[in-house]
C-alpha cells in the first residue's frame, strides 16, 4: 500500500461538478493499493498517519501530528501510484490491485482511520474521475510505502 500524504488548510474533491469531500486544515491521503496489500498494511499505515508529527508547533518547528492539530482527513484511491515506468513511455499499472480488491481495501483504509483517530473521514469516490483541489501548506508532501517499513 502507497500513500502520499500532503498537508493542506484546505482541499476538496469534485466528482461531475459536485463537491464529494472536503476539508479545512489536516492531510489529503492519496492512497494506492497493489496485489499484494492486506489487512496489516492497513492497521500500519493508519497508525503512522495519526501519529506522524509533520504540523508546526509554535516555535515552527514539525512537532505536532494532525491529532494534537484537530486536523481533518481526505482520503483519494489513486492506483496510478504504483505506476512502473523503466520501459517505454506508458506508465504500466501491473502492481495495482484489481478494483475488486482495492475499492475493499480503501473502504477498510477509511473505516479504519476514522476508528483510530475518532474524526469523520472524507473523500472521493472509488474509481471515478476526480479533480482535487488542494491548498498544499509548507508545502509538505511526503511519500509512504508498506513495503518499506523498515
Amino acid at each position: 500500500m502507497r500513500v502520499v500524504l500532503q498537508r493542506v488548510s484546505e482541499a476538496k474533491v469534485v466528482v461531475d461538478g459536485s463537491v464529494k469531500g472536503a476539508i479545512g486544515s489536516g492531510l489529503l491521503i492519496l492512497l494506492g493499493v497493489e496485489e499484494a496489500d492486506v489487512q496489516d498494511d492497513i492497521d500500519w499505515l493508519v497508525k503512522k498517519i495519526n501519529q506522524l508529527r509533520i504540523f508546526n508547533d509554535d516555535e515552527g518547528k514539525m512537532n505536532l501530528s494532525v491529532q494534537d492539530v484537530d486536523g481533518s482527513f481526505l482520503v483519494v484511491s489513486q492506483f496510478t501510484l504504483f505506476a512502473a515506468t523503466k520501459k517505454g513511455n506508458r506508465p504500466s499499472f501491473i502492481r495495482s490491485a484489481k478494483p475488486e480488491k482495492a475499492e475493499v481495501l480503501y473502504e477498510h483504509f477509511k473505516k479504519a482511520l476514522a476508528a483510530e483517530s475518532g474524526k469523520p473521514v472524507e473523500c472521493g469516490i472509488f474509481g471515478a474521475d476526480m479533480k482535487v483541489f488542494l491548498v498544499n501548506d509548507g508545502p509538505v508532501t511526503i511519500w509512504m510505502d508498506t513495503k518499506n517499513k523498515e
